[in-house]
C-alpha cells in the first residue's frame, strides 16, 4: 500500500496525517512533524531547537530522564526528538502489541517534558561538551563558516548547534518558550506507518491531538543568499586544507524547472567520478580524493554548496579549479552523454529510493510539505526521462549567479 495524505479534524482544526499501511512486519513508526520550528526559528539564540530537542528527549518531568527510558525500553518502545532547519520532529517506534503504550508515552512526553534546571544543566554540558570536541573537526569548522558568509545577517548564518556563548545563555525559560510556541496543532503534521488500521490509528491519535494547544503556524521566512561573492580563512594546525564554497542559486521547490537543476547538478557534482568536479580535481589533477557540489533548495533558502581537502600547497591551485569547472559547465552546458547516463541513473535507482516504508513515508511528506500533489515525484522522473540536451543546457546557462562562489577555507 502507498502512502496516502487523510485528514483528522480536531477541535475544528484539519490536521494532515500520512499513511503507510505495512503489515509485513508487526511494526508501527509515528512522527510528529510541527513545521516553520526548526532551527530557522534560532532568531535571539544560536542552538535553542536543538537543545529543546535534547532536553524533550530527557523524558517526563514525573519519571526523570533514566526512568522513562528505562520503562520504553523494557517495551522495547523507542521515542526520541530532533530538530531540521525547518521543522521539530518528534518520533515514536514500538512492536503492534505495544501501539496502545507507546502512544501514552509519547502523550506523556507532550504534556509534561522534564522541564526542569536539572534537565537544562545537563544538556547543556553535554551540548558544551560536543561543541568543544568540534573545535578540531575541520569540516564543521568550514561548513559553518560558509554559512555564515551566504547567509550573513540571516538566523540561518548561526551553527545550527549554536556557540558556546550561545548555548551557556540559554535558561529554563527559553526552553519553555520554544515549546510552547512550537509543539503546536497549528504546526503540526502527523506521520505514521507500519502494521496498522488507518481509521483505528487515527482515532488514537486525534485524542492526543486534542490535549495539545492549537498555537500559530506563522510562514516560513525565505532567506536569500548574498550575491556578493565572500572569502574567510580560518587558521588552524590542520595537515590539509579544507575548502567549502557556495553560491546563490535562484529557483524554488515550487519551480516547475526544479528537476532541470537536480540533473544539472548531479552532472557538476553529485554523481560521483562520473561528475565535472570529481573528473578533473581528482582524476585529472590528483588535487584531492573527492570533491562534490549540490543544491540545497528548502522553502526558507536556495543556494549551490560543495567541498573537498587538498594538499595545503596545492590549495590555490584547487580553488581555481573549482571555479574553472563551474564557469566551464555553465558556459557550455553538458554533453549527450553525460545527460544519458544521468538519465539512466536516476531511472535506474527509482527502486532504491522506495524500497523501505521509511522512504515512502518520507517521499510523501515531502510532496505534500513543499505544495506539491501526491505523485509528483513521479512525475518528475517522467520530465527527466524526457529532458531534451537543449533545454538542459538553455536551464544551465540561464543560472550564471552560480559563478559568484564564496569560500570558507580552513588551512595551516
Amino acid at each position: 500500500m502507498a502512502a496516502t495524505i487523510e485528514e483528522i479534524k480536531v477541535k475544528d482544526t484539519n490536521i494532515t496525517v500520512i499513511i503507510e499501511q505495512d503489515k509485513r512486519l508487526p511494526l508501527v513508526t509515528m512522527q510528529f512533524v510541527f513545521r516553520n520550528s526548526g532551527t530557522i526559528t534560532d532568531t535571539t539564540k544560536a542552538g535553542l531547537a536543538k537543545f529543546s530537542a535534547k532536553v524533550m528527549n530527557e523524558g517526563t518531568k514525573k519519571l526523570g530522564s533514566s526512568a522513562f527510558a528505562e520503562e520504553l525500553e523494557s517495551k522495547a518502545i523507542h521515542i526520541s526528538a530532533s530538530t531540521g532547519k525547518e521543522t521539530f520532529v518528534i518520533e515514536m517506534g514500538c512492536l503492534k502489541e505495544e501501539l496502545d503504550e507507546g502512544l501514552k508515552y509519547f502523550n506523556m512526553l507532550l504534556k509534561e517534558p522534564n522541564l526542569t534546571e536539572d534537565a537544562i544543566e545537563k544538556v547543556r554540558t553535554t551540548t558544551l561538551g560536543s561543541l568543544a570536541r568540534k573545535e578540531n573537526d575541520f569540516d564543521y569548522i568550514a561548513s559553518n563558516e560558509l554559512k555564515a558568509l551566504l547567509f550573513d545577517g540571516s538566523v540561518l548564518a548561526n551553527p545550527a548547534s549554536g556557540t558556546v556563548q550561545s548555548v551557556k545563555s540559554i535558561t529554563l525559560e527559553d526552553v519553555k518558550k520554544f515549546i510552547k510556541e512550537n509543539i503546536v496543532t497549528a504546526k503540526l503534521i502527523v506521520v505514521v506507518g507500519g502494521d496498522i488500521e488507518a481509521e483505528d490509528v487515527k482515532a488514537k491519535v486525534a485524542k492526543i491531538i486534542k490535549a495539545m494547544p492549537l498555537g500559530q503556524n506563522g510562514e516560513i521566512k525565505n532567506y536569500p543568499v548574498s550575491k556578493e561573492p565572500k572569502e574567510k580563512i580560518v587558521i588552524k594546525e590542520t595537515e590539509q586544507a579544507y575548502i567549502y564554497f557556495g553560491s546563490p542559486y535562484d529557483i524554488s521547490v515550487d519551480s516547475k524547472d526544479y528537476y532541470k537543476a537536480k540533473v544539472a547538478t548531479f552532472i557538476l557534482g553529485s554523481s560521483g567520478f562520473g561528475s565535472r568536479l570529481m573528473e578533473e580535481i581528482r582524476v585529472k589533477k590528483g588535487l584531492a580524493y573527492s570533491a562534490y557540489a549540490k543544491v540545497d533548495v528548502t522553502k526558507s533558502s536556495s543556494y549551490m554548496n560543495g567541498y573537498l581537502q587538498t594538499k595545503l600547497d596545492s590549495l590555490e591551485e584547487a580553488k581555481k579549479t573549482v571555479k574553472e569547472v563551474v564557469a566551464e559547465f555553465v558556459k557550455k552546458g553538458v554533453t549527450k552523454d553525460e545527460l544519458e547516463q544521468t538519465k539512466k541513473f536516476m531511472l535506474g535507482s527509482e527502486p532504491l529510493r522506495v524500497e523501505t516504508m521509511s522512504q515512502r513515508l518520507n517521499r510523501t511528506f515531502m510532496e505534500y510539505y513543499n505544495g506539491h500533489e501526491l505523485g509528483h515525484s513521479l512525475k518528475e522522473l517522467e520530465l527527466v526521462k524526457e529532458l531534451k540536451l537543449g533545454d538542459l543546457n538553455e536551464f544551465i546557462k540561464a543560472h550564471t549567479e552560480i559563478l559568484d562562489m564564496s569560500f570558507a577555507i580552513v588551512t595551516k
